[in-house]
């Protein structure tokens, strides 16, 4: 007798069983990683305390020093915070690689292998659940800006936009350090190991200052690097502006990585257990 697959006229009933699978043990990853935030709120307090002191240092230490060098009109704080919501998401999708590097170490993710779970799931579990804090961490970075003087040039249409870029672009980011907790597989050694990737990309970018502030020969990496477009064209959705050109090279360098990384992080994660 041989095996036959029902069709309901849009996917096959075994393809469709198999996607409904995936969605339900992502989503319950998603909720073991959040549950860790409940039961220990620690982690997420301490990981919203280093963006906030960033914006208070860059608008009342080095503002009045910056604001000669930015556009008339446009106020230290304004075009701070768009790179702030960048730095935060930048810095917090190193949780990804940590995490998993930990539950690497102790065994669990050898666990989670044992059981009848989708080798994607524990993925999207842990960078689902860091997404899920990016959102609040961003919301939270608003709050605190508009506090601080922080005002929008457009309209409550480009602030979304401009969150929901930013937000896509952790989410991308958080699966490059999946891939590097899992290849490490030691949480110490991820966190170090971050770090080389995380300066150029976030000092060596236009999220604090103007390129033209910059030596000629870094301006080029500054205008043209992945955290500088996200920059940029989240800066383009608050202040006003030319925003189509920013905005496309933004969501092609997230579309890129997670592209390169998906199935990559899934392919380490497959060899590390």
């Amino acid at each position: 007798m041989s095996a036959t697959t029902v069709s309901t006229g849009r996917l096959p009933v075994a393809k469709r069983s198999a996607l409904a699978k995936e969605f339900n043990d992502g989503r319950a990853m998603i909720g073991r990683n959040l549950i860790a935030y409940k039961r220990v709120p620690q982690l997420l307090v301490f990981s919203t305390i280093q963006p906030i002191i960033f914006v208070l240092m860059f608008t009342y230490v080095f503002g009045g020093a910056i604001a000669g060098s930015l556009p008339p009109g446009v106020p230290y704080v304004d075009y701070l915070m768009p790179g702030i919501f960048v730095q935060t998401v930048v810095f917090g999708s190193l949780a990804a690689g940590v995490g998993l590097a930990t539950d690497l170490k102790s065994g669990l993710l050898e666990r989670f292998a044992s059981l009848p779970v989708t080798r994607s799931a524990v993925l999207v579990g842990r960078t689902g659940a860091d997404l899920a804090r990016n959102i609040f961490v961003v919301i939270l970075m608003f709050t605190v800006g508009t506090i601080v003087g922080f005002r929008v040039h457009t309209n409550v249409f480009g602030l979304l936009a401009s969150m929901g870029l930013v937000v896509y672009f952790g989410f991308a980011l958080s699966w490059i350090f999946a891939t590097l907790g899992l290849a490490v597989k030691d949480p110490e050694t991820a966190q170090a190991a971050a770090f080389p990737i995380l300066a150029p990309l976030v000092f060596a970018s236009v999220a604090f200052v103007p390129a033209a502030s910059m030596p000629g020969w870094l301006r080029p990496w500054a205008n043209n690097q992945p955290v500088s477009s996200v920059v940029l064209a989240a800066r383009a959705l608050v202040l006003g502006g030319p925003t189509a050109h920013y905005v496309f090279w933004a969501l092609f360098w997230c579309t890129v990585v997670l592209v390169i990384f998906v199935p990559l992080g899934v392919r380490t994660y497959r060899r590390a257990i």
